[in-house]
């Protein structure tokens, strides 16, 4: 066997053991490997400064940097994490259906681990965590490979995983890091389907593409969060402003982060929408308006209405802002005439992730939740709950833009399959 093929037994050898590990276990680990996150925060925390410096000298993006900062804060959350994940209701074994054949035969489906996973991502760190606690939850070994830029932070935080392995004798190859940046060792991964079950890759569309193209291994997709809000009504305009400025600048670098506005033209006075610009613009956002918009906007005879607008800082879209992921401080505004012209947008041109409607109107609430063809739609809220702590899984490790087996936040209990239990006593098929 060459390394990478050893690599790969181990994991195989591994998932076997853990499909077998007790619930009480898996959770003991989990609290275990939270105490040591908390025990070693200065050392994760200057393994995150190396990573920091060396991404910055290289010139990576401010949602680069922001995606593999780990501060004070972010190293208390990933041990909160672990935690929560480790209360969370085991998801191996549960009898998702049972029938009785009148032959007498009892037939169970249940849930069972799916094997080995192959984590791919860039930037965040906090992936080592989040990934390697939902397999051990789910009773799955895993393969993780992150960005050379968080390797030494990811190395930080497996070192505080396996610890606790060691301490509860379960196999330290249920989790490995893949410390290399070759590309042909990935590409090698990507076929070893004799070992790998699936693969799930967090990061770019480009990479997403590439890892799909090459994979012999199923592969779970998460592509982009071109994400919307669209503004039916305004049932409050305090309310309003509010969720779309944190929808938008909460956390720009995020998938979940709106990227595209969208405004009924026919139920909302452009004095409400010049409000709600205007609260963007004062936070920091480069507002890009439609041909529509930014004619009022500069129209000396409508000045009147959008006095507190500072226009130099509207511009106008281009095509490609439709089709855009900035995870910046940018966002694109459209004027739609109605709910059914917001769904047709939204379905031409989002990534399928998280997409909300602002309306008191319920019926047009039911028709966008119904209509929009998107892992998560929201009614009234922020598009940023688009997270799997906030949907009580205790992480995540991805949002599953796809349909098939797991789709919007991929939890423990998504990271499960099943198989039939058939029990009988001696029956024989005619």
């Amino acid at each position: 066997m060459n390394e990478l093929e050893r690599i790969s037994y181990r994991a195989k050898m591994a998932s076997r053991v853990l499909s077998t590990t007790s619930p009480k276990v898996k959770s003991n680990v989990l609290k275990y490997a939270a105490v040591q996150v908390k025990k070693n925060a200065q050392k994760i925390e200057n393994a995150n400064k190396k990573d920091l410096k060396i991404a910055k000298s290289k010139g990576l993006d401010d949602a680069m940097i922001d995606r593999l900062l780990l501060d004070k804060s972010r190293i208390n959350d990933i041990a909160k994490s672990l935690n929560e994940i480790a209360k969370w209701p085991d998801p191996v074994g549960k009898i998702i259906n049972k029938t009785k054949r009148p032959n007498g035969l009892v037939i169970q489906k249940v849930s069972v681990p799916i094997g080995v996973l192959l984590v791919i991502y860039e930037s965040r760190p906090n992936v080592t965590t989040d990934a390697s606690a939902l397999c051990l939850k789910s009773g799955n070994s895993v393969i993780l490979k992150c960005g050379s830029e968080s390797l030494n932070s990811s190395k930080a935080l497996l070192n505080c995983l396996q610890a606790s392995l060691e301490k509860y004798k379960l196999p330290y190859y249920s989790v490995q890091l893949l410390a290399t940046s070759s590309r042909k060792a990935v590409t090698d991964l990507l076929k070893m389907d004799e070992y790998i079950d699936v693969v799930i890759p967090r990061g770019g569309k480009s990479l997403i593409k590439a890892i799909s193209k090459i994979s012999k291994i199923p592969v779970l997709k998460h592509l982009d969060g071109i994400c919307h809000t669209y503004v039916d009504n305004i049932p409050d305009i305090s309310m309003v402003t509010k969720v779309v400025l944190n929808a938008k600048m909460r956390r720009t670098g995020i998938c979940g982060a709106t990227e595209t506005l969208l405004l009924n033209a026919n139920n909302i006075q452009y004095t409400d929408c010049v409000s709600i610009l205007d609260d963007l613009i004062d936070a920091g956002c480069e507002v890009r308006v439609d041909e529509y918009l930014h004619k009022y906007l500069t129209n000396p005879n409508y000045a009147f209405n959008c006095v507190f607008v500072n226009l130099k800082k509207i511009k106008k879209t281009t095509s490609k802002d439709w089709d855009t992921e900035y995870l910046a401080p940018i966002i694109s505004v459209r004027l739609v005439t109605g709910v059914k012209a917001a769904i047709e947008h939204i379905n031409r041109h989002g990534s399928k992730h998280t997409d909300a409607i602002i309306t008191s109107n319920k019926k047009n609430a039911e028709l966008f939740l119904n209509s929009v063809d998107s892992s998560i739609v929201m009614h009234n809220t922020s598009t940023q709950f688009a997270d799997g702590g906030e949907f009580g899984m205790g992480a995540e490790i991805g949002i599953s833009t796809g349909k098939l087996h797991a789709r919007g936040p991929v939890g423990a209990d998504q990271l499960t399959t099943f198989k039939y239990l058939v029990k009988g006593k001696g029956q024989l098929r005619s």
